[in-house]
């Protein structure tokens, strides 16, 4: 099951994603996200504190979306990753394409 929140804060937004983001909810991520952009958000931090597994489908999603975030100049961080998703975005080189930390604070620093 996956439950997804989103605050936003001055001039960024938080998404918080807690559970598990698989082939079956995975539209809900592209959906929040979707929701995301046509607000405008120019700052976006995935909290990902209370992901406790993410499969390809759910990678795919923020992959389908690295490029739009580059043309329209969004800032994308995740911060909070367990160890083992983490290791999940390191396998797959992700993090080299996904500014990755561990604090709400370093990430946002990271983005502004």
């Amino acid at each position: 099951m996956l439950n997804i929140e989103h605050k936003t804060t001055g001039d960024y937004s938080v998404l918080m994603l807690s559970g598990e983001v698989d082939a079956s909810n995975s539209v809900d991520l592209d959906a929040a996200i979707q929701r995301m952009l046509g607000e405008g958000v120019q700052k976006l931090l995935v909290d990902g504190s209370k992901l406790e597994y993410i499969s390809s489908a759910g990678l795919g999603v923020f992959m389908s979306y690295l490029e739009e975030f580059q043309e329209k100049n969004i800032r994308l961080a995740i911060f909070g990753l367990l160890e083992k998703v983490h290791q999940v975005f390191i396998i797959l080189g992700l993090d080299k394409l996904i500014l990755i930390k561990s604090t709400q604070e370093e990430a946002l620093a990271a983005i502004s």
